[in-house]
């Protein structure tokens, strides 16, 4: 069977997209985690592959009203609700692919439908869903507590905003966490404001460690910014090591705007890919 693939990423946050509109590939957990691995594999943050809901026995696709579904798996093989970035890269390929018509479409994701719009420049605009205050807790780097606001944006944040440079932290080992707050885990932001409707972030994820970006984490980054503010409203750059996105937050709705980019594409090899399983 020949396996097709491409190579893309927003802001630097970077995925193999598999096309597989059937969902006849055998996505197991170690071979997402090859594929992802950046000595053995082709290296990624993620693996998306481009499914057609009617093919997945999964409620939320069954619920979409979009055609194509983002079944999104961490580099560590595990799965997850949602991808900002990785629906970015996801829409301008079904744009390119001649798989949708028009550029304004909707995309399913186990977080439920993500309306997007691919624009003229290849940027894209996702409708993130809502960005909902769920409490507070701790991250815990090298010792150092860094209270932080709890933000769900179809999967869990914890956003620290801080006052020392976020660009010392040592982010090359995993930040404690409450476990009990966030029994299935949790991506951690740490935020640094830069002026009127700025922000700078590095963000662990969960499943991968630190990552260039992350399009749920930026959104939920002003979120939490504009709530420690005493508001719910609002709208700010988002600079990350990949480059810089544009959020904006409402009441019950959120908005990421920023590029999509495609490197390479081509065929696995089989053996590879029977030896990965």
């Amino acid at each position: 069977m020949v396996i097709e693939f491409l190579k893309g990423h927003g802001t630097q946050n970077d995925f193999v997209v598999l096309p597989d509109p059937d969902a006849r590939l055998d996505l197991t957990a170690s071979r997402v985690a090859a594929l992802c691995d950046r000595q053995r594999g082709l290296g990624a943050d993620g693996v998306l592959r481009v499914v057609r809901k009617e093919a997945l026995d999964l409620p939320a696709a069954s619920e979409s009203a979009g055609e194509w579904f983002m079944d999104y798996r961490n580099a560590d093989g595990s799965i997850a609700e949602m991808c900002g970035n990785g629906t970015r890269v996801f829409a301008r390929y079904l744009v390119e692919a001649g798989l949708v018509s028009g550029r304004e479409f909707v995309i399913g994701t186990r977080a439920g439908d993500r309306p997007v719009v691919v624009h003229p420049d290849l940027s894209v605009t996702v409708q993130m869903g809502p960005a909902a205050i769920t409490g507070a807790s701790v991250a815990i780097v090298d010792g150092h507590n860094f209270s932080g606001v709890a933000v769900n944006v179809g999967n869990p944040h914890l956003v620290s905003i801080v006052d020392e440079d976020i660009d010392e932290l040592d982010l090359t080992r995993a930040p404690r966490y409450d476990s009990d707050f966030f029994p299935d885990g949790v991506n951690l932001e740490f935020v640094n404001p830069l002026g009127e409707q700025r922000l700078k972030m590095r963000v662990y994820e969960r499943g991968v460690g630190e990552t260039r970006a992350c399009g749920t984490g930026t959104v939920a980054a002003v979120a939490a910014a504009l709530h420690l503010a005493g508001t719910d409203t609002g709208k700010s750059s988002v600079d990350i090591p990949g480059g810089r996105v544009e959020v904006t937050v409402e009441r019950g709705a959120s908005t990421l705007t920023g590029p999509a980019e495609f490197v390479a594409r081509g065929q696995l090899d089989p053996q590879w890919w029977e030896r990965a399983g």
